[in-house]
């Protein structure tokens, strides 16, 4: 846990409830069955492990927004920074199934697109990810268009987004959600410079990643 998410009051992420729940009501089952038998253990330890698990993953801490004018969508380590043709600059995060994965908006405006993407589920880490099943976001910003890519992984087959087109947002506030491991494109608009390297940990509206 980095020092962003101590000392919060523990909350869930929106939207988890279709799995967690199943899993929590199968390891309270069989927790109570151990009284009759104590075979069912084998069920109620795994299940117990499960629960705890998906808590920890499923977790949303609250966070104090950073200073900058474009900050990080998404915990994880930033993965590469490749120049696009049209002069923006995408950053693209990893994230493991030990990050936070609600991701957050990069800057404040307006959500003026929503679009799922149909795709595969090869590895996030994979360059060819960018052809996996993912959400395209755009912001408009004082900034101009701010693009952002949630991307589903070889486990993360699902990605939830918590916002519609037409929805005032402001920088670092939730914006949806991904399944384990995945992976955050954001697209720095021309003229700006990112301020993070490779390998760079980042944290979901808390990390700078414009260069000042």
């Amino acid at each position: 846990m980095n020092d962003t998410d101590r000392s919060r009051a523990f909350r869930l992420a929106r939207g988890v409830s279709p799995w967690l729940a199943p899993t929590a009501a199968a390891a309270a089952v069989s927790a109570a069955l151990t009284r009759r038998s104590g075979k069912w253990a084998l069920a109620a330890v795994p299940l117990a492990a499960l629960t705890g698990g998906m808590l920890w993953f499923f977790r949303d801490p609250e966070r104090t927004p950073g200073i900058g004018r474009i900050l990080s969508p998404a915990d994880g380590v930033v993965q590469s920074i490749d120049p696009w043709d049209d002069g923006r600059t995408r950053v693209a995060i990893f994230m493991s199934p030990l990050n936070v994965h609600v991701n957050r908006a990069p800057a404040a405006g307006t959500v003026a697109s929503v679009e799922h993407v149909p795709g595969g589920f090869v590895p996030a880490f994979n360059k060819d990810s960018d052809k996996n099943e993912r959400v395209v976001w755009h912001f408009d910003t004082a900034l101009g268009d701010i693009e952002m890519v949630q991307i589903a992984g070889a486990v993360a087959r699902r990605i939830i987004p918590y916002l519609p087109p037409g929805a005032k947002v402001a920088q670092g506030d939730r914006v949806g959600l991904i399944r384990l491991g995945s992976r955050v494109d954001v697209y720095l608009p021309e003229g700006i410079e990112p301020a993070v390297t490779v390998g760079d940990k980042t944290v979901a509206g808390v990390t700078r990643i414009d260069r000042a």
